[in-house]
């Protein structure tokens, strides 16, 4: 076996189980070894019965009072019992487990750890795990990995399949030489990946968590590089002149352009008449105007004759972008054909827009990944911009500057990245900044509160919502989890339909769900009939919802500032005021200090300078605060010195052998073309 091996190669792994792990996007060895913990969980000295909080996940040493009772209520068994230990006793809940009453005997000291739950007047653990004492004593000398999971499958099962790969698999040799991890303090990469899983202790986490991210923005920056190196050879062999439909358009918009747009499209206006491929990132914080400067550059290349595409993340924004540009184009008497192309599309659909493409019959093409599939044939195209850059990696993007004669490219991004670290994370790209807000937006009006403030921001909403508004409101996790004290979507949601009533409705959105279930979440929010969405953070990617009004985020002190920010940006894109509540769960003095920067601030690149300097190496045990790039760990603002030291890594090895040739970096050269086969494969998928 090695690392391509299928995961049913694997000693227990059958069928069924099989199928569960592909569903999470595991499908061979290598990928189980990628998939990392979300978090670890540390067990610690047992606490007394008396004087636990609601909330809380702790675990109790003491013996049962009587042996379990079983009951059964609407087809659900149900055990319970009560745990005495010297401080006094508390109830324990179990659901569906009738053997425990069997299992579990009077008179025997056991440890239960669960969280604490309110019934009543009275407070219980709810579904406890069970050890016996020398079990929890050795537990309690380690971490505990914790898998994200799917419906079926268990914490044990992924830590007894990346067991089996690390015991019965020969794991490739480092890629890096001994001198280059040296120079980091760099663990080999199969140690990190071994104590990634499994850490001896905590410290041994943060060495593997270390590597981990050293490689993946190694890699990120080897792949940029040799994007870098291809453009720089490619010259322009579009003759586009300056013309009268960009000239048009400005002179009809309802508002001026600011003079940071205005700057920007001169750069680009210039450099689409230069004498090298254009391939520049436009950015700028949420509002600022980015969209606009990217449809002027489009009506000046096809007005010369040539294609023009923009491809979006998702598919709601996709399709707003085609219909704001159709719009303009009817507006200002302009005969280009426009058309979209989605995944979803129908057979039939995708044909026609091909078809239509091939012949440049479409002038326009407006869509999502599918513009850069191998049946996307474009007849001239000239110019290629993608939105919301961060959501594509490198090889998407170099895919769809492939389309073509190498056209011109634009790259655009309302994330507030530091120029220090942009320069790095876009090194391919000539970076243009659009630092102005248009004069007739309203800054959005901004709260830091505690969790007491709940039921007045509950009742807020409403009133907005009574208003015609709609709101947003935000939660770290998905579902909930005994390891995580945190909000989550699906428990948020049922409360506020409780709250707020039927007459309002409440519907959520998560990272989890199918394309098709997001993307109708979404319509159905954008045409206003859900009027609040509960969601994670899949929203700060989304579509121009100028209806909504106020953005609550829900455990606040978990997100790092620029991400905030992020989300803050939802609201605030029509003409009615906009409101954003933080409402930080953990109380504090730095955690103030840390929100409030956002309390007077809505400038996104003095929030991502301030978040630099504020980040330190992260929450390892918590949820992942950034999640830009796509990058499995890497947090670009805590692991900013990392970034750092692996582009110095790659600029070094690359002068010094930019072939890869030299004996050292065989293994780097043969992981590094891995790489690019195993993402070119994806993206004709």
């Amino acid at each position: 076996m090695n690392l391509e091996s299928p995961l049913d190669s694997l000693k227990g792994i059958g069928e069924k189980t099989k199928q569960l792990f592909a569903s999470v996007g595991i499908e061979n060895l290598g990928d189980l070894l990628r998939y990392y913990p979300r978090a670890y969980e540390q067990y610690e000295e047992p606490r007394p019965a008396a004087g636990l909080q609601e909330g809380e996940t702790v675990s109790i040493a003491g013996r049962l009072t009587a042996p379990l009772s079983n009951r059964y209520f609407q087809g659900r068994c149900i055990s319970a019992a009560a745990c005495m230990d010297a401080s006094g006793e508390i109830q324990l809940i179990w659901y569906n487990m009738p053997y425990l009453r069997n299992s579990l005997r009077t008179g025997i000291r056991y440890i239960f750890r669960g969280k604490v739950k309110r019934k009543g007047n009275r407070l219980l653990l709810e579904q406890p795990a069970v050890f016996h004492t020398e079990q929890y004593q050795a537990l309690m000398s380690s971490l505990q990995p914790v898998y994200s999971l799917t419906k079926g499958m268990t914490v044990n099962m992924v830590q007894k399949a990346v067991r089996g790969v690390l015991v019965g698999v020969k794991l490739p040799e480092d890629y890096l030489p001994p001198e280059e991890r040296e120079r980091y303090h760099l663990c080999s990469c199969n140690t990190a990946v071994s104590q990634m899983h499994f850490p001896d202790s905590a410290e041994d986490l943060q060495i593997a968590r270390r590597r981990l991210v050293f490689d993946e923005f190694f890699f990120f920056l080897l792949q940029l590089r040799g994007l870098k190196e291809r453009r720089t050879k490619e010259k322009n062999c579009f003759c586009i002149q300056p013309g009268v439909n960009a000239k048009h358009v400005i002179e009809s918009l309802p508002y001026e352009l600011t003079g940071a747009q205005k700057r920007v499209w001169a750069d680009i206006e210039r450099e689409l008449q230069g004498e090298s491929v254009m391939a520049r990132l436009i950015q700028g914080d949420v509002g600022s105007g980015k969209t606009i400067v990217a449809v002027l550059a489009l009506l000046t290349v096809v007005e010369n004759g040539y294609q023009a595409a923009m491809m979006a993340p998702t598919e709601v924004l996709a399709r707003q972008h085609y219909d704001s540009i159709v719009s303009l184009l009817q507006k200002n008497g302009l005969p280009y054909e426009v058309i979209l192309l989605t995944g979803s599309m129908t057979a039939r659909q995708k044909r026609e827009a091909y078809a239509k493409m091939e012949s440049g019959q479409a002038s326009i093409v407006i869509g999502t990944h599918a513009l850069i599939q191998e049946k996307a044939i474009y007849r001239n195209l000239a110019l290629v911009i993608t939105d919301e850059q961060h959501r594509f990696g490198v090889r998407q993007r170099e895919a769809f500057s492939q389309k073509g004669k190498t056209p011109h490219t634009i790259v655009m991004s309302a994330t507030p990245i530091p120029r220090t670290l942009a320069v790095i994370l876009y090194g391919d790209l000539d970076i243009s900044v659009i630092n102005e807000m248009p004069s007739d937006r309203l800054p959005v009006k901004n709260c830091v509160v505690g969790p007491g403030y709940r039921p007045k921001a509950y009742a807020f909403i409403e009133s907005q919502v009574r208003m015609g508004h709609q709101a947003y409101v935000i939660c770290p996790m998905v579902e909930e989890n005994d390891l995580v004290d945190a909000e989550n979507v699906i428990e948020y949601t049922q409360i506020l339909r409780r709250t707020f009533g039927k007459d309002i409705r409440v519907d959520y959105l998560h990272g989890r769900m199918k394309p098709v279930e997001k993307n109708e979440i979404m319509e159905r929010f954008l045409r206003n009939e859900i009027q609040v969405l509960v969601s994670t953070t899949v929203v700060e990617v989304g579509v121009n919802v100028p209806n909504a009004t106020v953005m609550m985020i829900e455990n606040a002190e978990r997100f790092g500032l620029a991400q905030l920010h992020q989300l803050r940006g939802r609201v605030g894109r029509g003409n009615a005021q906009s409101y954003c509540i933080f409402l930080h769960a953990i109380d504090g003095a730095q955690v103030r200090e840390r929100l409030d920067i956002l309390n007077h601030s809505n400038d996104g690149f003095e929030i991502a300078n301030r978040d630099l300097q504020l980040r330190g190496p992260g929450d390892l045990f918590g949820i992942r605060q950034s999640g830009l790039m796509d990058f499995r760990l890497a947090d670009i603002y805590a692991d900013a010195n990392l970034l750092q030291a692996a582009n110095e890594a790659v600029d070094r090895i690359m002068r010094e052998d930019p072939e890869l040739c030299l004996p050292q970096h065989q293994e780097l050269k043969l992981r590094y073309e891995q790489l690019l086969d195993e993402q070119s494969e994806h993206l004709n998928l």
